[in-house]
This record gives C-alpha cells, structure tokens and sequence, in this order.
C-alpha cells in the first residue's frame, strides 16, 4: 500500500505533456504546472493562431502568458529523484485486450517484449534480462510475443515439439519420434523449415517473374491502345480531308465514313481494353499470392511455420506477350477513272466496303498519304 501511495504521489509530480517527471516546472497562471521546455514547445506550434490555451483545463490567453519558475515543485520533484525509486509504468505498457502478457508479473501484467520457444513463456523488458545476459538462456530461440506458445507442446507427452514427421506430416516431439514414428521419415522442425523455406523462396521468384512478365504485357497493350486510338483519329482526320479536297458532295457523306472507322476503332479499343483488365486481375491476384507467401516466410516459429505451410498448387495459366499485337490500320482504294467510280475499302482478313463515289473526272488523280504524330510510318501496298 505504501509503494502504490508513492506512485500516486509522483504522478501528481509528472508533465501532462510529456509524462515524466517534471524537469524545470513552472507554472501557468491557471494553476497547472509543466516542464518549461514542454509548455514552450506547445505554444511555439500554436503562435501562428495568436492565441494560447492551456492543455489541460483548455483556458485561453490572448497573449502568451510569462512563465514563472515553480521553486516549491522543482524542490519536491528533486527530493522524489534522491529516494530512488521508480514510477509506476504509464497505462500503455500494460497488457490490454488483444496483447501478450508477461507470464512472471503479479498483479497487473506488463505487456510481453519477447516469447520463448523453449521455455513456452513471454517475458516484459523486466523479466526478459535473464535471456539477455545468462549463457545458457542465452541459446534459447526468442520470437515475437505469441499466444500460441502451448501449441507447440506435444498432448501426449508435454515436450517442446522440436521434430517433424515427413510421414504423416506433422510436428511432433523427441518421444513420439522414439515411439509411434519410430520408424517414419523424421527430421528436426529447423531441417524441416529450411528446406521449405527453400521451396517457399523459389515459388516467390516464380510468382515474382510472372508479375513482371504480366506488367510488360500490360504495358504492350497500353501501346496497341495509343496506336489504335491514333491511327484511328488520324484515319477519321485525313478521310474528312480527302473527301473535303475531291468534291463538295463528299463532305456530305464523309460522316459515313468516320463513322465506320469509329466503330471499328470502338470494337478494338473494347478487346484490347478487357484483355488488359484480365491481366491487371492477374497481377492482383499474384501479389496477393506472394504476399501471402512472404507473411508465411516472415514467421519465426518453426512449429506455425510448418502449421501454416499451404499446399503448393500450380499457379493458373497467363496470357503470354506473344498474343498481344498491334494490328496496322489498311484502307483500299479502287479507281476507274474512265467509269468515274473511287471506293473505298476497310483491309484486313475480309474487304468491306467503307465508301464509293460515282462522279466525273477531268484531270487525272494521284494517291498520296500523311503521317503526323501517332502514325509514324505508311506505305503503298500493291493487290496480288
């Protein structure tokens, strides 16, 4: 009773800014007393606004209150460093719902710095000295604080299970190793994780290499994409110009045409479109999976290591680089300059006819192309 007065008493000595002891108090004309460099540091980030306030009772100062120092409190708080004694641990050092407590503390438990594979128990800073600075516990296997630590017992025999049975594919410790798995395939739980450790690694860099490859196809179909949507603008743009050149009648119907490239350009875009989105899913789905993977990589207990360990189940087929093209845009012309008839053609497996003219020519015609800045190349091709 007397230690838990003295802890109270020194709270009442501790900065509600800083929760330490006070170190130079001085007080607020409120009352409330702080560490002068503290209440400093909080009004030098409050001297932008103008006005001061104290933090705990919230009263407002329009001008930044003169600190005085507190000679009674500096006295008082000297005389509690001289007797020493420690304070009792701030609220967030003890175990709360959710975290690991220390197994050695009485009373109220201080949260948990480590856990110990074989000695199945968790320690705070405090209790944890002994595994720092003996030999023997020295040689002990710490993890992070775990709730899980009596998993590792064996039911039958209450042993650290420190073996694995390749067998039947389960922990078990150095007597069943000695008796019902006598005569199976059996390993230390170390060999055993090492090894799947090593398995673990090259499904990573296979994961790994598969998202590579599917981001460079992601990139490739970005590119078709530009290309199409080019071509397609530059195609729409030098037709109207075409048509706006040969005779005022094909400003009139060269809409028609624009609008058969448009939807072929529309019908391109939507398949190139949905097999990028099938392949950003891919990706998604494969850094989930190595996240997974590096999540079960990272545990340090063997034993919910091997617990934990998926069964390795060939990853799905992708889609390859090698299907990914882009597709030239071809457009036909045919001319009979004595019949006065020019049409044109869409080109690739099939014809289709885009357009045709029928009028009268008076001077001959010559074809010509442009390129600009999304089609970068152009050629005459001759009909076999």
């Amino acid at each position: 009773m007397a230690q838990q007065e003295i802890h109270l008493d020194r709270e009442r000595f501790c900065c509600s800014i800083c929760l330490d002891l006070l170190k130079d108090p001085v007080t607020t004309v409120c009352g409330h007393s702080y560490c002068r460099s503290c209440i400093n540091t909080h009004w030098d980030k409050r001297e932008a606004r103008g006005s001061y306030s104290c933090p705990q009772c919230r009263q407002t100062f329009k001008a930044r209150p003169v600190l005085g120092k507190n000679t009674m409190l500096a006295d008082l708080v000297e005389e509690l460093k001289k007797t020493g004694l420690q304070a009792a641990p701030a609220d967030h050092c003890y175990a709360g719902p959710g975290d690991v407590a220390c197994d050695f503390c009485t009373g109220r438990k201080l949260k948990a710095l480590k856990s110990c594979l074989n000695c199945l128990a968790s320690y705070c800073e405090k209790h944890l000295q002994p595994h720092l600075q003996s030999a023997p516990l020295k040689k002990h296997k710490l993890v992070e604080p775990s709730e899980k630590l009596q998993e590792n017992l064996c039911s039958r025999h209450d042993e650290v299970m420190k073996m694995f049975c390749r067998t039947d594919q389960q922990c078990i410790c150095y007597l069943c190793s000695v008796d019902e798995h006598k005569d199976h395939d059996t390993v230390s739980a170390a060999a055993e994780r090492t090894e799947r450790q090593r398995e673990l690694g090259l499904r990573r860099q296979t994961i790994q290499q598969r998202v590579q490859d599917t981001e460079k196809d992601v990139k490739l179909l970005q590119l078709e994409e530009e290309a199409l949507n080019g071509s397609a603008d530059k195609a729409a743009k030098d037709t109207k110009e075409i048509f706006t050149e040969l005779i005022l009648l094909l400003m009139k119907r060269s809409s028609d045409v624009i609008q058969q490239i448009r939807s072929q350009q529309q019908t391109e875009v939507s398949r190139v479109r949905e097999l990028q989105k099938r392949l950003e899913q891919e990706i998604t789905e494969l850094k989930r999976k190595d996240n997974e993977l590096k999540q079960l990589s990272d545990t340090e207990d063997h034993n919910q290591f091997l617990h934990n360990y998926p069964v390795l189940s060939p990853l799905s087929g992708s889609t390859h680089s090698s299907s990914i093209r882009i597709r030239p845009l071809r457009v036909g012309v045919y001319l009979d300059h004595s019949a006065g008839v020019l049409s044109f053609y869409s080109v690739s497996d099939t014809m289709t006819l885009l357009h045709r003219v029928q009028t009268t020519f008076t001077q001959p015609l010559y074809a010509g192309v442009g390129v600009g800045y999304y089609l970068d190349r152009a050629e005459f091709c001759k009909l076999k």
